[in-house]
């Protein structure tokens, strides 16, 4: 009997949901012996190699990247699943949705207490 395969990634957010992952120790080699992972950073496999039977999507989609992730995922994956509050709910990325973008940058570049005056700028990349 083959072993399902798996694949995960990260988009925006804090990658916590892999962490809880590799926190399971030991097990994880337990979990190699179930299951085959194929495009992960638990794997550091960059590329799908083959079509995977579960992907696992982790982080909120913030940028065009993010889509590129998602739509290679979607046409690779039989099962897509968001995992965690950034993929589900948007976590902490989305709390700045319902303010204005200048507002958001102004107050961490510009206006934060922990900026040093010489380092007030907004960085245009």
């Amino acid at each position: 009997m083959s072993k399902p395969v798996i694949a995960t990634a990260s988009l925006a957010g804090c990658f916590g949901c892999h962490m809880s992952l590799l926190d399971i120790d030991e097990r994880i080699l337990k979990l190699f012996e179930l299951v085959e992972f194929n495009k992960s950073p638990i794997n550091d496999i960059k590329k799908f190699t083959k079509p995977v039977d579960i992907g696992l999507i982790e982080g909120g989609c913030c940028n065009s990247e993010n889509v590129e992730v998602l739509r290679s995922f979607r046409k690779n994956c039989k099962v897509l699943v968001s995992v965690g509050e950034c993929a589900i709910m948007g976590g902490l990325p989305a709390l700045r949705n319902t303010i204005p973008l200048k507002e958001c940058l102004d107050e961490a570049y510009l206006n934060a207490l922990t900026c040093d005056p010489e380092d007030r700028i907004i960085p245009n990349d």
